[in-house]
């Protein structure tokens, strides 16, 4: 980078603090992204509160984490264009007063529709920052560092969004669900003040032209494959708008990539990915994003829907293993540095997928502890995974393209989340629909647990006073919603079976990080 006029290169900054200056650095970067990311799944435990609130159903609700997600996923790729363009202090700058514009947006917002956009906002402001976090690292630390930088550098990235239902639930229980919206206000404050200390200003010698076709493209794509998936939950998948909205989806995806590969500053440039290396580390972190933000989507929403978890118990719940984390990712850092990529890689998605398979068993009456460690085990796992992720993926590219690797690494880790998302609210809704619809019928007369349940629940009911002439429709209700809950937990469980299946389908991409790097040329 060119020296500017306040003399803020990397370089400079370095004299100016010493030593250290590479870590101070580096803790401002994780600050804004840890403020961003924590908003993430914060969410998730306020979201029965919210559908309450507004009077709205499931397949809204998921809008306030797919638009999040989605508008992260829009904005990543911005993140090289940005710092070469207007420098690290000024884009981090932004960022994080977009997160803050953001934040009080979704928390005052009167309707449904002004709480989606503030949440679009925060997911945007969070697009700019995760890569830019990266590319710090790989820009003041050694290459035979970068491993363990990374390590701790991803304790914000999956820390924040584990511990955030916890706190999340708190604040939900004690102050209602507004209050989730302000709690990583002042963290991104404090980051705003570091980063204008401590972050380099200077720009790139030339500035890269910036790719408008291909944004319009990929927001085009990005925002008609989530209103399709929306609608079709909605309105079923044979509707006229859901296939115009998953074929324009479609048409936008093949676009971008032909523009992409005409123009000459891509936003995105496919040649990346004729690295077999790298290529294979974006499909692991496709499926690792959609693993990670999944199973923490899933795992309030069964507490609370099926167990009765108030929303700070199952906040609760996910705690132990985001602090687990802080131990796993110094260690997953070093093993990055010293260790092939694909071992750490494997393993912790073979881990993860032994946790989903544990939580395919579970049921209403699962003790919490259970599911705490069951949980706890899959992040390890993914603790394991990231550092070597990141590292490999941009170990495997020419310096020259570090920039785009790491926009696009991010990229597809947050756009698996919000398509893991959307495709898991899918996938639960049509599995316990159908099962429902195959325990209803066993429900009969002929049936002989059937009628001495019935039979105990009028019982119970006319202990409690119910007239006897109100007694079987109480029964009857009461076994509704005896199988509507049996139907749910067997849909947990299908959602949980796929999450293990997909982990396991991930090992074989991870196989390509085999591979030797490619020239630097």
């Amino acid at each position: 980078m060119p020296r500017d006029g306040n003399e803020r290169t990397l370089e400079a900054l370095g004299q100016r603090f010493g030593p250290s200056y590479h870590w101070l650095v580096t803790i401002t970067a994780i600050i804004g992204t840890v403020a961003s990311i924590l908003s993430s799944t914060i969410v998730n435990v306020a979201l029965p509160d919210i559908m309450g609130a507004f009077g709205i159903g499931q397949d809204h609700a998921q809008l306030l984490s797919t638009g999040f997600l989605a508008a992260v996923t829009g904005t990543m790729l911005l993140n090289a264009w940005l710092v070469e363009s207007f420098g690290f202090r000024a884009t981090y700058a932004a960022a994080v007063g977009l997160f803050l514009f953001g934040s009080v947006v979704a928390g005052l917002a009167p309707n449904e529709g002004l709480l989606i956009l503030g949440r679009i906002l925060q997911g945007a402001s969070a697009g700019m920052l995760q890569p830019l976090m990266t590319q710090i690292v790989f820009q003041v630390f050694p290459a035979e560092r970068r491993g363990s930088a990374m390590g701790i550098a991803a304790i914000g990235v999956v820390l924040a969004p584990a511990l955030g239902p916890a706190v999340g639930g708190l604040l939900v229980d004690n102050y209602g669900w507004r209050s989730v919206f302000f709690l990583a206000m002042p963290v991104a404050l404090i980051g705003l003040a570091m980063g204008w200390v401590f972050m380099p200003s200077a720009v790139a010698a030339q500035r890269r032209r910036f790719d408008l076709p291909g944004f319009l493209l990929l927001i085009a794509g990005l925002l008609a494959l989530f209103m399709g998936l929306s609608s079709g939950q909605r309105d079923g998948w044979g509707a006229s708008r859901v296939v115009f909205e998953l074929g324009l989806a479609a048409l936008a995806a093949i676009g971008f990539v032909l523009w992409e590969l005409h123009t000459a500053a891509p936003l995105l440039n496919p040649r990346v990915f004729g690295n077999i290396g790298f290529a294979g580390a974006f499909c692991v972190a496709l499926i690792y994003g959609a693993s990670i933000f999944g199973s923490t989507y899933l795992v309030p929403l069964f507490v609370q829907t099926i167990q009765g978890y108030t929303a700070t118990r199952a906040g609760l719940v996910l705690m132990p293993a985001g602090l687990v984390l802080v131990v796993v990712f110094p260690i997953a850092g070093r093993l990055a540095d010293r260790l092939p990529a694909w071992q750490p890689i494997v393993a912790g998605l073979v881990l993860f997928a032994w946790s989903t398979w544990l939580l395919r068993g579970v049921d209403t009456d699962v003790p919490f502890w259970t599911l705490a460690l069951w949980i706890m085990l899959g992040r390890v796992g993914l603790g394991l995974t990231m550092p070597s992720m990141n590292a490999g993926a941009l170990r495997a590219l020419p310096p020259r393209f570090l920039g785009q690797g790491a926009g696009a690494i991010n990229f597809a880790r947050q756009f698996g989340g919000a398509l893991g998302v959307n495709l898991l609210s899918i996938l639960l809704e049509q599995k316990t629909e159908l099962h429902a619809q195959m325990l209803t019928p066993t429900q009969d007369g002929g049936n002989a647990a059937t009628l001495e349940f019935l039979r105990l629940t009028q019982g119970l009911l006319r202990q409690d006073g119910v007239p006897e002439t109100e007694l079987l429709a109480g029964s009857y209700d009461y076994l509704a919603r005896v199988l509507a809950a049996q139907a749910g937990m067997l849909g947990f469980r299908d959602s949980f079976l796929a999450v293990t299946i997909a982990c396991l389908m991930a090992v074989l991409p991870a196989m390509a990080l085999r591979r030797r790097r490619v020239s630097a040329a």
